[in-house]
């Protein structure tokens, strides 16, 4: 077996999601063993968990093979572009926009108040939109106020746990107070 042929094996992430969360957060796509053990944000230096739990998301941190219970406090999990990889690099721009418009869908169905995306990255390419900031964004996404939060990943050394913490608990006030 290839190894293009071993990634095509791999099975998709499932997204944890039901209608009406406060907020669903959007990885680009699954890491390699995210996708290869089911569990989202399961890598060894990916500070989700901590960084969600540090920011008053969810009164404890939740363990990577316990992402199912995010949805208990009103958040989802979902990506992008379902094919794994080892970086997010990896992906092309184009087969971030056209995974854009389904993923538009994905969240009008789900209808949940903010839809935030860990990373400049997949939002830039879905939408056009250039020089990005960071936080809340003008214009809404797929029916749901959009914001944009740095990607936790342990690969981002532009954001510190502190800062990181900084950025989510300014998104979790924010949607605490969004009726």
């Amino acid at each position: 077996m290839t190894d293009v042929d071993s990634l095509q094996c791999l099975p998709s992430l499932p997204d944890l999601l039901e209608p009406g969360l406060s907020v669903i957060f959007c990885g680009i796509n699954p890491g390699m063993r995210a996708a290869s053990t089911g569990h989202h944000f399961e890598g060894r230096n990916n500070r989700f968990w901590r960084v969600l739990h540090l920011a008053g998301f969810t009164p404890e941190q939740i363990r990577p093979q316990d992402d199912h219970t995010v949805i208990q406090y009103g958040c989802g999990l979902t990506t992008v572009v379902p094919r794994a990889t080892a970086r997010a690099a990896e992906l092309s721009r184009s087969e971030i926009e056209l995974a854009g418009d389904a993923f538009r869908r994905k969240i009008g169905h789900y209808a949940p108040r903010y839809v935030a995306f860990l990373g400049k990255m997949a939002f830039s390419a879905i939408t056009g939109a250039r020089n990005i900031e960071w936080g809340r964004q003008a214009e809404p996404f797929g029916g749901a106020h959009a914001w944009v939060l740095p990607n936790p990943s342990g690969l981002n050394r532009a954001f510190d746990l502190d800062a990181l913490v900084t950025a989510y608990r300014e998104a979790r006030v924010a949607i605490a107070s969004t009726p």
